[in-house]
């Protein structure tokens, strides 16, 4: 079953109303900081960042070719641009109107929608995976509605992929005391505990795999804007960052990791 016509053109861009106060808040964090946000995580070296240490372990094993695949919390599309480049049939969906304006900017034939994960309106059973990168810590307290609505809208074996900061390590101790001072950060954010979150949802995913990964590049590549690195400078340094990762990330677990990168299945009834 593919994704419905129907649905795709009566939503496409269209902007949902009554949101919830989370929501708001999330929406109006990133129209805030969206130009900035673009600049740090568009340019060429976090763009190769995603590529070697995120992407390639979240699809890894898939054939996405031909796949629909849904880039929730898409923001401007780089998740989408990387489905898109390897055949999937992609459509994103994110609540921010500056970012989707920006996704269409930059994927003009890809379909997208403007609402928030919790109430996408889209088919049940609709999509081959569903891609979350670094967006589902900011859905607390709503954290469990959205992951059943990316249950809802998966076919029976569908992938759930995502990439998110994980609590119980020393990255995250270092995090919660971050966001309470940094504006970048919005009031809500915290790290997922996946351990709590298996267990809510172990009747529903079969969980492939969650690899821990993340440490120098991760930091000061990825996310040059927390760092408030130049983002012109980072081309510079980055390729040693980056094989520098590769090296640890050998040596890492849970304790040292700055983030998790997870692939669950829609368990088949």
């Amino acid at each position: 079953m593919s994704v419905s016509t129907e649905i795709l053109s009566s939503l496409a861009y269209a902007e949902r109303v009554g949101l919830c106060a989370t929501e708001q808040m999330q929406r109006d964090h990133y129209d805030r900081i969206a130009d900035a946000y673009e600049a740090h995580y568009g340019d060429a070296p976090s763009r190769e960042y995603r590529r070697r240490f995120i992407y390639q372990l979240m699809f890894d094993g898939m054939e996405l070719n031909d796949m629909n695949v849904l880039d929730a919390m898409c923001g401007s599309g780089h998740t989408t641009e990387y489905l898109v480049a390897r055949g999937a049939q992609v459509v994103g969906l994110d609540i921010s109107p500056q970012e989707i304006q920006r996704f269409r900017n930059r994927s003009p034939k890809t379909a997208v929608v403007c609402r928030s994960l919790l109430d996408s309106k889209l088919d049940s059973e609709s999509f081959d995976c569903v891609a979350v990168v670094g967006g589902l810590h900011h859905l607390h307290p709503h954290l469990d509605a959205a992951v059943a609505e990316i249950h809802r809208i998966l076919k029976p074996g569908g992938y759930f992929c995502f990439m998110e900061p994980h609590s119980g390590s020393i990255p995250d101790l270092v995090r919660r005391f971050w966001y309470q001072f940094d504006p970048l950060f919005s009031d809500n954010e915290a790290a997922i505990d996946f351990a709590s979150l298996q267990s809510a949802f172990k009747n529903n995913f079969v969980f492939n795999r969650i690899t821990y990964r993340g440490n120098l590049a991760f930091l000061f590549v990825l996310n040059s804007l927390i760092f408030r690195m130049p983002a012109p400078i980072k081309s510079a340094y980055s390729p040693i960052l980056m094989a520098l990762e590769g090296i640890i990330n050998k040596l890492q677990n849970k304790l040292t990791a700055c983030f998790a990168v997870g692939q669950w299945q829609k368990k088949i009834e």
